[in-house]
């Protein structure tokens, strides 16, 4: 990780609006809104997180709830207890048994994310 900027979205706290951050996001409350990085950041939805809106971050972590598009240009990790209601522009998936993705599964190349992203929408 490039930045040591740590954000921290605690439990019982909701954001409304778009966020833009560098470093590490750490969602266990709720976001409606889009969250948007660039670069080396990370995005770590817990498992009482919810994310109501798009997702544009690099490395993603889920374990809990999405109801919006993600496209991670890098690493994208879905764990058991992760739910997507959306389409999922990935380069790197890993999803562990029990994750639910309800939308399309689009594979970019890390060379051409933007172009294979906007011909799939």
């Amino acid at each position: 990780m490039g930045s040591n900027h740590h954000t921290l979205i605690s439990k019982g706290t909701r954001i409304v609006g778009e966020v833009h951050f560098s470093g590490e996001l750490n969602v266990q409350g709720q976001v409606v809104g889009n969250i948007i990085a660039d670069g080396n950041s990370e995005l770590e939805i817990a498992q009482s997180g919810q994310i109501e809106g798009q997702i544009h971050v690099p490395k993603v972590i889920v374990r809990g709830l999405v109801q919006g598009d993600i496209r991670c240009s890098k690493h994208l990790e879905l764990g058991a207890t992760a739910v997507v209601n959306g389409n999922v522009f990935y380069t790197l998936i890993e999803m562990v048994k029990g994750s639910q993705v309800n939308g399309s599964l689009v594979y970019v190349s890390e060379t051409e994310p933007k172009k294979k992203a906007s011909a799939a929408t």
